[in-house]
C-alpha cells in the first residue's frame, strides 16, 4: 500500500510538530549538542502555521498509520549570488522508524520535487548531518549529490598566531 501524502492543514499542525519534535530528538539531539530540542514544542505551531500561508512553502504529512512522517520544504527565489536561480530547499524530513524502508520517504521526496518543479525550481538542496550516514545514503539514492561542505570548529583557544 502506498503511503497517503497530504498537505498539512491547520488542524494537522500538532501532528507535524510531533514529527518534527521526534526528528529533533533523534537526529539533532544526538548529533549537535547545541541544538535546542525543545524548539518544536515551544515555537513549532506558530512557525508552521505561518508556513501554511506562504505560497513558497510546503508542509506534508505521510501516513500509513497516524504520525508516519513529514516533509517541510520551501522555494527560495532570490539569491544575490545566483541571480535568476530558483532553489527548492528541503528543510525537514522524517519518517518514523517503523515506516522506514517502506517507500514513505521516497513518496515525500517525490511529492516535494513535483511541487518544486511546478514552482519553477532549478534544483533541490538538503542539509544533513555528516555523521548521519543513513540520511546521506537516502538523499544520494534520490539524486542529491555533494555540493558544499560546512566545517565547524569550536573556539576553545586562540586562533592562529597573529590573528585577533
Amino acid at each position: 500500500m502506498d503511503p497517503l501524502i497530504t498537505t498539512v492543514t491547520v488542524d494537522r499542525i500538532p501532528d507535524l510538530v510531533s514529527s518534527v519534535e521526534a526528528l529533533f530528538r533523534e537526529d539533532g539531539g544526538r548529533r549537535d549538542a547545541t541544538m535546542d530540542v525543545t524548539w518544536p514544542r515551544r515555537e513549532g505551531a506558530a512557525y508552521y502555521a505561518h508556513l501554511l500561508t506562504d505560497e513558497d512553502a510546503l508542509c506534508l504529512l505521510a501516513s500509513r498509520d497516524t504520525g508516519t512522517g513529514h516533509l517541510v520544504g520551501r522555494v527560495r527565489r532570490r539569491d544575490p549570488l545566483r541571480p535568476g536561480v530558483v532553489t527548492a530547499v528541503l528543510e525537514s524530513l522524517r519518517v518514523a522508524p517503523e515506516a522506514r524502508r517502506t517507500g514513505v520517504g521516497t513518496a515525500l521526496v517525490a511529492a516535494f520535487a513535483s511541487w518544486a518543479g511546478e514552482k519553477g525550481a532549478d534544483h533541490c538542496e538538503v542539509t544533513a548531518y555528516s555523521m548521519n550516514a543513513t540520511a546521506l545514503a537516502f538523499y544520494r539514492r534520490h539524486g542529491f549529490t555533494d555540493f558544499e561542505l560546512t566545517l565547524r570548529r569550536g573556539f576553545v583557544g586562540p586562533g592562529p598566531a597573529g590573528v585577533r
